[in-house]
Order: structure tokens, then sequence, then C-alpha cells
């Protein structure tokens, strides 16, 4: 097909999309995917015109909402003016960027490695945790996802990795903090949910001198939004820095002011040796990552190689977006808006948990939550089973369709009902998506139950 652009039809693009796009965690010939067409602050709109308001910032990326004109404008005047540099050359916008990193992120993080997306930030940070400390293995946790990539893959939990094993060797995994499904039965004190014990316990099988870094997302995104209990990350940083064991945080879906500070690990005063960020640092405008160090590390890495290298690194375009990005947050307080009205958000989750009987536990961090749902509260049955498919998934799936059918566009994993709207979002909206998932999660219950 060559005809302009301006000529397709709907059916058009279906049918080129059809034939010649590989879409993501899909079988092909089993997706119909929404054909978006337009957006603008906190709703989106298909190619037939019908409007949704955004309840998870497209894949908790869209912190800004949709459209935000800085960000728009940032990335046009950057075009006009360079679009692309070698990656051993620099340019204004790769270096005011870092030194914007330097400022936002916590603690002595002061200099960055720009990648394209979250998975490439986590590879590099591997193999830099890797070559520092001259050890192999990496733990990571069981819920976590840290990409699709190899490596990423590799250190991700979910089942998600499943289809690319074997993957890189050396990893090895301990358990989330998730006090309501606690695998050690979640005692007082708990020793998986204290996180110090139980990653001592891994490392003494292991041999904490063979272990390079701990890797985890700060807080849990799409496998339940797993809020750590306070003490939690201070208590993994001591048992890192007891045995030389870097510390990795992924903040690539909580960072950038989603849980209502600018990087979730703020909330309880920890630093990490290396950040991964990504999504929000562009509010998904355009594909921006970084891997943030240490000023340890940075020191190190004068005299040592680091021995990687992308061609898009640091592109300008993409710069100028986590530029405007990062300015439009501190002059617009995105991030004090996120604290507010997560704390609204929050307060209207439990209240709607009350009227309904599915919903097994709420929890969450700014405007980060989740509704675990359950068949049976007593016995915290999960709704659907864990990593379902296909029809055992079909309530989740008639839950998130009859969301869209009413014009809010929702993200469910597993039997989980993830509310990450953008970071700007308004409290009548916030009413508006409330009232849609109110009626939604009364139809799921009254729906028959399905063989």
């Amino acid at each position: 097909m060559t005809a302009d652009h301006r000529d397709l039809t709907a059916d058009d693009i279906r049918a080129l999309d059809r034939a010649h796009v590989l879409h993501s965690w899909s079988t092909q010939s089993q997706i119909s995917p929404l054909l978006m067409a337009g957006g603008e602050g906190r709703h989106f709109w298909d190619h037939d015109g019908k409007r949704y308001l955004d309840f998870a910032s497209l894949v908790v990326n869209a912190n800004l909402g949709h459209q935000h004109p800085r960000v728009v404008e940032a990335i046009a005047a950057q075009a006009r003016r360079l679009c692309a540099v070698a990656p051993a050359m620099t340019d204004e916008t790769r270096a005011r960027l870092g030194g914007l990193l330097a400022e936002v992120t916590p603690g002595d993080l002061t200099m960055s490695f720009f990648t394209n997306g979250g998975a490439e930030a986590t590879e590099n940070a591997i193999k830099l945790a890797r070559w520092y400390t001259g050890r192999q293995k990496i733990v990571a946790r069981y819920r976590s996802y840290h990409g699709a990539t190899a490596g990423a893959a590799s250190v991700t939990g979910d089942p998600r990795r499943w289809p690319a094993e074997p993957g890189i060797p050396g990893v090895v995994r301990m358990f989330d903090p998730y006090p309501y499904r606690c695998s050690a039965g979640h005692p007082d004190p708990c020793p998986v949910c204290s996180g110090g014990p139980h990653l001592e316990e891994v490392l003494q099988y292991e041999g904490p001198h063979t272990v390079a870094a701990v890797i985890m997302e700060t807080v849990t995104g799409t496998n339940g939004v797993l809020v750590p209990p306070d003490g939690y990350l201070r208590s993994i940083r001591e048992v890192c820095d007891r045995h030389g064991i870097l510390l990795i945080l992924d903040e690539v879906m909580a960072g950038f002011g989603r849980t209502g500070r600018w990087f979730a690990c703020e909330h309880w005063d920890v630093t990490p040796d290396i950040m991964t960020v990504a999504k929000g640092i562009t509010s998904g405008y355009v594909p921006l990552g970084a891997m943030v160090v240490s000023q340890r590390l940075a020191d190190w890495l004068q005299g040592h190689e680091f021995a990687s290298g992308l061609t898009s690194t640091g592109n300008p375009v993409a710069c100028a977006a986590g530029i405007a990005t990062i300015e439009a947050m501190r002059d617009e307080g995105v991030v004090e808006n996120a604290a507010a009205m997560g704390a609204v958000l929050g307060a209207k989750l439990r209240a709607l948990s009350a009227k309904h009987p599915s919903v097994g536990e709420v929890r969450g961090l700014g405007l980060f939550w989740a509704l675990e749902l359950v068949r049976d509260r007593t016995t915290r049955e999960p709704l659907v089973p864990f990593n379902a498919k296909g029809e055992a998934a079909g309530p989740m799936r008639r839950l998130s369709e009859a969301a869209m059918a009413r014009g809010l566009y929702l993200m469910t994993h597993f039997n989980l009902v993830l509310v990450a709207p953008p970071l700007t979002i308004t409290h009548e909206e916030l009413a508006e998506g409330l009232a849609v998932l109110d009626e939604v999660l009364g139809l799921a219950e009254a729906a028959p139950a399905q063989a």
C-alpha cells in the first residue's frame, strides 16, 4: 500500500498493522489493538473519536498526561536544531540532562549513562556491577519486572521470563515483601517482609563473596504495586553494605513523581549504588532511559573502561524531552500534585473496596495503586489464577472491556487492577474514573462464575 497517510481509513491502518506489525506479549491472530488517534491532558481518543480517561498513564509512563505542550515544543524545537550525535560526542541536551538528573535523584547519584529504555538501563547496571565487584551473581526477586532483553528478562521474576529461558547465568532469587500473601506466613517479625534476614539466608546459601548486586523494583509495579514495609529497604541496604554488594534500584515505573516523591526510595531515605530510570523521564513521549550511578562508581569509572555503548545513547531529541519534562514537573508542582491527589485516591479506593467483596486488598503510594481481586476475602483465593491465560483470565478481561466501553482505560494484570493515572490528574477526573471503576466492579461481581 502506497497511499498517503491522509488517505488511510481505519480499516486500512488495521490491515497494515495486522500484516506487518508484531505486538508485544501477544499471539498475533488473537488481538485487536485499540487504534489510538490523539490525546490531550488525561484523555486520549481512538480513530472513531471515542474519548477515554487514562487511568493507567498508558503503561505507567505518561506521567504528564498526553501532549504536554512544553514537552511537545521541546521535541519539535530540538528536531529542527539537531537530531543526532555520535555516541563519542556530546551536545548541550545530553550534558544538561545529566546535570538535571544529578540534581533530582537522591543522595550522591551523580553520573548517567543514557539508554533507549529501562531494559537497556538494567542490562548496563548488571554489567557494571559485575565489572566493579569482580563477582558474577545477581540476586533478584520473584515478582520483579526489569525488561524483556536477555539480561533484563533473566533478572525479571514473573512468568514473562519463561519463554526467554535459559537466560544469562548467575541469577538467583529471593521473595518479595508481600504481607497479604507472605511466603513465610508473615510472623512477627517476618524475615521476608523485613528484608535483611531473608536476604542474609539467600546469601548464606549462595556465598556473599560471589554476589555482585541485589536488584529490585523499589515499589514492585505491574506484579502487585507492593510497597515495602518501613525498614525493609534500609535493612536490604545494610546487608548489601556488610558484604560489599551493590544495590540496584529499578525506578523505571516508580520514579519521576509516581509515588508522590521524585523517586520512591526517598520515602525511606535510602540511596542505591545504581538507579535505573525510564518511562516518566520523558513522560513516554520519546524513548529514553538512564543508568544513574553513585559518586563511588563514578570515581571508579574515571580509571576503568566502561565497556558498553549504544548508537543512540543520549539522543538529543530524547534528552530535550527529558529536560522539558523535569522542568515542567518542577515549575508546575507535579510531584506535589501526585502526593496530594494520591492521598485522595487512596482514601477513595479504600472506601470503594468496602462496597465490593471482590476487593481483597487496596495498596499503593502516591498515584500508584492496585486493587487485588479475590473470589473470597476469607480464603483470599485470587479472582483468576496466577498467570491465567485464555478463558481462565476471562473475569479480568471482561472487567477491562467493560471499563473501556464506558470510556475508562484501566491496566489489569493477573488478578490485579492497577490505578495509576497521570500525575496531573484533577479531583473531578479522579471522581469520574472512580465512578466507572465502581460500576464495573459491581458488574464483575454480578456476573455468573465461569467454568
